[in-house]
């Protein structure tokens, strides 16, 4: 296959960056995406020019390192699929590809696809986890969980925290990360102890690292490589509520009827 590339390049953060148009001549169908990123890679090292920098761990869909916009679409043209599982037999000879980093600004650009997405780490250090000791490790159905609750928890349980979400989103908001985590917890015994204070203290790091408001378009859940659930959105909103109301002060009064 041969194929032109328009890939963005940003030395760093504090520059502008710009569209590098690449031609590759000799791709197979059978490559993945970042397969065929490496090939180009090598070609430019080759030629003494500076390899394009982009995110990759796993390569097997699991780490959520390979956060590329594709096309107009995050992680590309297939539906609950990463970029490393794309493969470019889903292209055609003689295509143009456009790949640029997520656009938002709590995703600043580190490095032409790089972005630092260390604002949902900060997400999780401010409640996304379980601190209350729970002991040893518990007999198998010990601790009996609805079948509902279990599936609602493992189908949250699997965002593996790429952004895609937050890519999509015309708005940048990061609900649908944030609302995974919190409903994973919130919806198990362990972790209803911290449920309260949970989704007001993550609600309140996503707010403050610059994430938009929802825009209710569903466009997060259409283009989440891991088919995450609106549904987790209303299971925190609902949570937020709820620990609003429980913590208003009491100001039960102590008059009545004479």
């Amino acid at each position: 296959m041969k194929l032109t590339l328009k890939v963005w390049r940003q030395k760093n953060a504090k520059d502008s960056g710009k569209f590098a148009t690449y031609q590759l001549n000799e791709v197979s169908p059978d490559m993945s995406f970042l397969e065929m990123f490496d090939v180009l890679n090598e070609e430019l090292v080759g030629k003494g020019e500076d390899p394009v920098a982009f995110d990759h761990d796993c390569r097997e869909g699991i780490c959520g390192m390979c956060s590329m916009y594709i096309n107009g679409r995050a992680h590309g043209p297939m539906s609950g699929t990463t970029t490393c599982q794309l493969h470019m037999r889903k292209f055609k000879d003689g295509d143009t590809i456009t790949v640029e980093p997520w656009r938002a600004g709590a995703f600043p650009v580190l490095k032409d696809l790089v972005v630092d997405r260390s604002a949902f780490d900060r997400i999780i250090a401010a409640g996304g986890y379980v601190s209350v000791n729970t002991g040893s490790a518990k007999d198998a159905n010990n601790i009996p969980v609805p079948k509902h609750d279990a599936d609602a928890a493992f189908a949250a349980a699997a965002c593996i925290g790429c952004g895609a979400c937050v890519a999509a989103c015309k708005n940048a908001s990061a609900m649908l990360f944030a609302s995974a985590k919190i409903s994973q917890l919130a919806l198990l015994p362990q972790g209803k102890v911290e449920r309260t204070d949970r989704v007001l203290n993550m609600v309140k790091q996503m707010d403050a690292e610059g994430f938009g408001s929802c825009t209710n378009t569903g466009s997060c859940e259409a283009e989440c490589p891991k088919n995450i659930s609106l549904e987790n959105i209303a299971t925190m909103n609902r949570e937020y509520l709820l620990a609003t109301v429980s913590k208003q002060p009491d100001f039960g009064g102590t008059g009545g009827a004479g």
